[in-house]
């Protein structure tokens, strides 16, 4: 019974391992590229287990387009220095972000915000090797 029980734990743990890898994988994001983009903030979303940024920018055509912009937990950015109020709807400002390889947006990783603070976060296995795009 014991056994049955140890094999039946120890299967379940390496599932939620492998789940929980699964969904912090950054593939989706070319790190090999630090892309800066200016636009104005439509909404900060501080929740977890990720926080969004959503920027409304106009592109060299004219186009105006929202893009959205991952960030970490609320707890990581916080020890790093962004609060919830750190973007406010309205506000002009200037990130770096890693961008989707697909789509529009990307892992937002440094900050410029409308007060002039500079911030910064490195997601959890990202190089500090990206070339950087202006």
């Amino acid at each position: 019974m014991k056994k049955n029980l140890l094999i039946s734990a120890t299967g379940t743990l390496a599932l939620l391992t492998s789940a929980a890898q699964a969904h912090h994988s950054g593939a989706m994001f070319d790190d090999t590229k630090l892309v800066r983009y200016e636009g104005t903030v439509q909404k900060w979303e501080w929740e977890n287990p990720h926080s969004f940024l959503y920027l409304q920018i106009v592109d060299s055509e004219g186009k105006s387009q929202v893009w959205q912009f991952e960030t970490g937990s609320p707890n990581t950015m916080f020890r790093n220095g962004w609060r919830k109020d750190t973007f406010l709807p309205g506000d002009k400002v200037g990130i770096y972000a890693y961008p989707l390889k697909e789509g529009v947006g990307g892992m937002m990783v440094t900050a410029r915000t409308a007060k002039g603070q500079a911030l910064q976060w490195l997601p959890a296995g990202a190089t500090a090797k990206a070339k950087i795009i202006n």
